[in-house]
């Protein structure tokens, strides 16, 4: 739209613009009615020859110009004599619209006549007109500025509100409702804008819905994520001024993922959010969110932490069901912390971490209700973790551990492979503790090499104890541990005292473990190999670790990582770093292993890949040692 400034302008222009049309007009018109006139002229000097001679009267003759008005004129007698002769100076716009000089000549007088008719008064009243035009059209277009500025605000006015009611339609999802159709405008170049724009903008939001349900959704159960969580629980608007926040961590997703494979492990998920939104259900305006790969948050508004202790109790119930009917270890175990409208966040969760921390040290699936905030506090920091730490150091001091052996299957009767011991850690009660949260917070308390020592020595004791020296067994040792020298000493010494069975033990450490100290790596395998025993790399592929870094160490067996493994007979990339890898390993006369082998596609696959040996639900599950 204009400005004042620009409209007056442009109708400035506009108004130059008409005027010299109109003059040009004005002259054209002009010019033929001079043109008309003097032919008509060229006929009254016959006529009057007719009844005047001139030539008998040159004063009369001489007195022709006066009563008519000539630019020029010029009459000669039959003698040549010159009688009249009058010319007027002409201007730059007479050349345009004078006509030729015409020429008669009068037989009864016997003179010729040249002239060309005067047009000066013509000239004054063109101009005038043209003058009179020009400031007629320029007051038009200063006072028409104006109203033509607020004609256009208002016809902009509608369109914007036209505009507006359209978008809050389509948002509104009325966009095909008879509401769109009514427009106070009707200009059809309008009309197709405007569907355009509503089809652009109806594109757009369903667009950016689905974004929204992507990055607040989580896939695999459905649930609302971390981000969704915090978004809802940061708007006070949204929820309530006061209710319980629980943290539920399913402690057997780590080892469904690696014994079963990650399709069991998602089932587990989903079945634990299914178990988590039936129990909320009776909670008006309860909610659950997934915040991560195994934690589950709950707000349950308008309640105290005493009310929430039933849903805490159900809930167990439920997992321990779901886990007798799955024949799990565990499924999860959680904490809850109330809140309000004075506890940020950040405090709640941690509150809800400790819960959890004492929850898995009491029964399986147990649920803790934390009320002492001030273990947030510095000198009380360690409150969850000295309930780890005690039931750890019980653990190692009562040797509580059970022992279950998942085998791998040789591809070939000359393939030379062995099974690999689980463990399982049980409290005072007997009942089992958390495998993945016991070694995770071994290693953060420090006491991971305790442990390992504590399984290398159950191990030993079973196989000497059940005469097992026929079968090779492998145990998992942790990084930590290959790194501590007084460790490495009592490995050493330990297995020296029973070289027979050290020669049939395999010690796994996984890629990642070798990596962060080269050198104390390779002492370890020296080490190992020096009394009888071998070594699997696991989890082999992860790190992109070079072959001469093993050609250096010399481990007996690669394994494999799960990623290569998973639905291998369908991917194409994977078959081939596989057989690449294969080649390579078979070169340096280290054995490959597969691990997570769910199927008999991906074990005919394997094979067909000439891999050593494969390890998975499939192929084996975990057992007692004693049924070994």
């Amino acid at each position: 739209m204009y400005t004042y400034s620009q409209l007056l302008l442009r109708n400035f222009l506009f108004a130059i613009g008409f005027s010299a049309c109109v003059a040009l007009a004005g002259a054209v018109l002009l010019a033929t009615q001079i043109s008309t006139q003097q032919s008509q002229h060229q006929q009254i000097l016959l006529t009057l020859d007719k009844q005047i001679d001139f030539g008998k009267s040159e004063s009369l003759a001489k007195q022709l110009p006066i009563f008519n008005a000539y630019h020029f004129i010029n009459i000669i007698n039959i003698e040549g004599e010159v009688i009249v002769n009058e010319q007027k100076k002409p201007t730059f716009i007479d050349e345009f619209i004078l006509s030729p000089v015409s020429q008669v000549t009068l037989p009864n007088s016997s003179l010729i006549i040249q002239f060309q008719l005067d047009v000066s008064a013509n000239l004054i009243f063109l101009r005038t007109t043209v003058l009179a035009v020009f400031i007629i059209t320029l007051l038009f277009t200063i006072f028409s500025a104006p109203l033509s500025i607020a004609r256009s605000r208002r016809f902009a006015d509608r369109i914007d509100k036209q505009v507006k009611q359209d978008l809050t339609l389509i948002i509104e999802g009325k966009e095909g409702t008879d509401e769109v159709n009514k427009h106070e405008v009707t200009l059809p170049n309008i009309e197709q804008s405007l569907i355009a724009l509503r089809a652009l903008i109806a594109s757009k939001i369903t667009a950016t819905a689905l974004l929204e349900k992507d990055a607040y959704i989580e896939p695999v159960t459905k649930l609302e994520n971390r981000n969704r969580f915090v978004q809802f629980f940061e708007n006070a608007d949204n929820r309530s001024d006061f209710g319980v926040l629980s943290i539920t961590r399913c402690s057997e997703l780590q080892t469904i993922n690696q014994i079963h494979g990650y399709h069991e492990g998602d089932t587990y998920i989903r079945k634990v959010a299914d178990i988590m939104k039936n129990a909320i259900s009776r909670y008006k305006g309860a909610q659950v969110f997934r915040l991560n790969s195994s934690d589950f948050a709950t707000l349950i508004p308008n309640i105290s932490l005493k009310s929430a202790e039933t849903f805490a109790t159900e809930l167990t119930a439920s997992f321990n069901r779901y886990q007798q009917a799955s024949d799990l270890d565990s499924v999860g175990y959680t904490g809850l912390v109330y809140f309000d409208n004075d506890k940020p966040l950040g405090e709640l969760l941690a509150l809800a971490d400790t819960g959890i921390s004492v929850a898995q040290t009491q029964s399986v699936n147990a649920w803790y209700a934390q009320t002492d905030t001030s273990i947030l506090d510095n000198s009380s920091a360690s409150y969850g973790n000295q309930n780890w730490r005690q039931e750890i150091d019980s653990v190692i001091a009562n040797q509580r551990v059970n022992l279950l052996v998942q085998p791998i299957k040789p591809s070939s009767p000359n393939n030379r492979v062995y099974g690999e011991i689980l463990t399982r850690f049980l409290n005072s009660n007997d009942d089992i503790l958390p495998t993945a949260s016991f070694f995770a917070m071994a290693e953060k308390l420090d006491k991971i090499v305790a442990v390992d020592q504590m399984i290398i020595e159950a191990a030993i004791k079973e196989i000497a104890n059940r005469n097992m020296h026929d079968n090779f067994f492998g145990i998992n040792v942790s990084a930590r541990s290959i790194n501590d020298g007084h460790f490495l000493i009592w490995l050493e010494r330990r297995l020296l005292r029973d070289n027979i069975i050290a020669s049939k033990l395999v010690f796994e450490i996984t890629e990642s473990g070798l990596q962060q100290n080269i050198k104390t790596s390779k002492n370890f395998i020296d080490m190992v190999h020096r009394v009888g025993a071998r070594i699997t790399v696991e989890r082999f592929g992860i790190g992109l670790t070079s072959f001469k870094f093993f050609r250096d160490l010399k481990p007996d067996f690669i394994k494999m990582d799960s990623t290569y493994t998973r639905d291998i007979d369908e991917d194409k990339n994977n078959q081939y770093f596989m057989r690449l890898m294969v080649d390579l390993a078979h070169r340096l006369s280290i054995s490959v292993l597969a691990e997570s082998v769910e199927s008999q596609e991906e074990k005919f696959m394997l094979e067909k890949l000439f891999v050593d040996g494969c390890q998975g639900f499939y192929i084996g599950k975990p057992r007692t040692i004693s049924s070994v």
